[in-house]
């Protein structure tokens, strides 16, 4: 935990390589102080069949799901740090968004607690 889940265009793995983009997402989390390095976790889904506003633009969506407890300007902050590290090597790209939700500890379950 967390898990940062990138959605993107295939077109974006051609502009920059998957550790790249990975390695700036993990960077930006890093620096927020909020989780230990070595529980981030971050994978990325190219897509060849998309539409942005019926149009086949490029975009980058991160979907971020960590425990709760943070609080929302932490959460906040999270998010800036990461779009803007993001556009930062992606100024040509049109869409790069994140929305970030909570695992409810009560329910939340991994294989190291059964």
């Amino acid at each position: 935990m967390p898990h940062f889940i990138i959605d993107c265009t295939e077109n974006i793995l051609r502009l920059k390589t998957p550790e790249e983009i990975m390695e700036t997402v993990f960077e930006a989390a890093t620096a927020s102080n909020l989780f230990d390095a070595e529980d981030i976790k971050i994978r990325i889904n190219p897509y060849q069949h998309y539409t942005v506003g019926n149009q086949k633009k490029d975009f980058i969506h991160i979907f971020s799901y960590i425990m709760e407890g943070r609080t929302t300007a932490q959460k906040s902050s999270l998010s800036h740090a990461i779009v803007s590290s993001l556009n930062t090597i992606f100024p040509e790209v049109p869409v790069i968004s994140i929305n970030i939700k909570d695992f409810e500890k009560a329910t939340y379950c991994n294989k190291s607690m059964v």
